[in-house]
């Protein structure tokens, strides 16, 4: 096997932690997609041109589409790149640049997707009790109505 790979015919697909390039856009979709609140910026030449805070509200893959930071949102098209480079900008945060020419559009996570995922799986725990306890209150309030037309 070892051999196999040597000359190329058996090419296995990197494993990148922290740090990397990413060329494949399937790749890419999947470790953007789930950013939730971003600090961002525009750099051209190396020269910061913008910055904000917003959320990321979509990514997706489509030629004909454009890549649209606006109103704190955005909406990332990793067809607008060539690449990505994912490193660190200190020990706790992540940094993503999305590269295309010598545009680079730079984006540092603000949430915590662990923080996130929790919170969400406790909400909709939280939710399904809710629902439960409506539809047995709803149940009990037709049991009793019917008692009430039978008697």
């Amino acid at each position: 096997m070892h051999h196999e790979r040597i000359q190329g015919l058996n090419t296995l697909p990197p494993c990148l932690v922290d740090k990397g390039v990413l060329i494949n856009k399937a790749d890419m979709l999947r470790l953007l997609q789930d950013l939730g609140q971003v600090s961002y910026s525009h750099l051209e030449d190396g020269v910061v041109v913008a910055t904000g805070q917003g959320l990321v509200m979509e990514v997706f893959s489509d030629s004909q589409q454009a890549t649209l930071v606006a109103n704190h949102t955005l909406y990332i098209n990793v067809h607008s790149f060539d690449y990505l480079e994912m490193g660190r900008v200190d020990s706790d945060k992540s940094q993503f640049d999305l590269v295309r020419d010598n545009r680079r559009l730079r984006l540092v996570p603000l949430s915590d997707p662990i923080k996130d995922h929790l919170s969400h799986t406790v909400n909709t725990v939280a939710l399904e009790a809710m629902v439960a306890d409506a539809l047995s209150a709803s149940w009990d309030a037709c049991l009793d109505d019917d008692r009430n037309f039978f008697e």
